[in-house]
């Protein structure tokens, strides 16, 4: 079983669409092993975009993600960091194939690279990182 950390990000909690695209999760077959609301922290959106905080536009990203809380959930089945990515779809909404998530509701605008509805983890390794960066053991059911 892999698992993987998932960011409903801020234009999913204020579209309201939270529930639609947990739902195309749930029917891809990927089990909901965490989930919680969390208001992300500057020092939590720093470690978790260590990768871009030098870049100038980070600013932008880190006021955006502060915007609305955000729903962290762990997901878990086989294969699933690969099926999630082409269920969403690429990171840039525009660029996204049609009947992905990310085609279907992300920004359609200039922003449509970080309004992109949800983060997912990218391989197993990042998957590991993440998920601990977000939950505690005890926050994690196996069922």
């Amino acid at each position: 079983m892999e698992r993987t950390l998932i960011l409903l990000k801020p234009d999913t909690v204020s579209k309201k669409i939270c529930g639609k695209v947990i739902s195309r999760f749930e029917e891809a077959g990927f089990r909901v092993i965490g989930c919680k609301m969390i208001k992300l922290s500057r020092e939590r959106l720093a470690e978790h975009y260590a990768h871009i905080a030098d870049k100038p536009f980070y600013p932008e990203v880190e006021a955006f993600m502060q915007s609305t809380p955000v729903i962290a959930m762990v997901l878990e089945a086989d294969g699933i960091i690969a099926k999630m990515r082409d269920m969403l779809g690429v990171t840039d909404c525009l660029a996204a194939a049609p009947g992905t998530i990310r085609a279907e509701y992300g920004s359609k605008g200039g922003d449509s690279k970080m309004r992109n509805i949800v983060h997912a983890s990218d391989s197993e390794e990042t998957a590991e990182k993440e998920v601990w960066r977000f939950f505690n053991e005890d926050e994690l059911f196996a069922y």
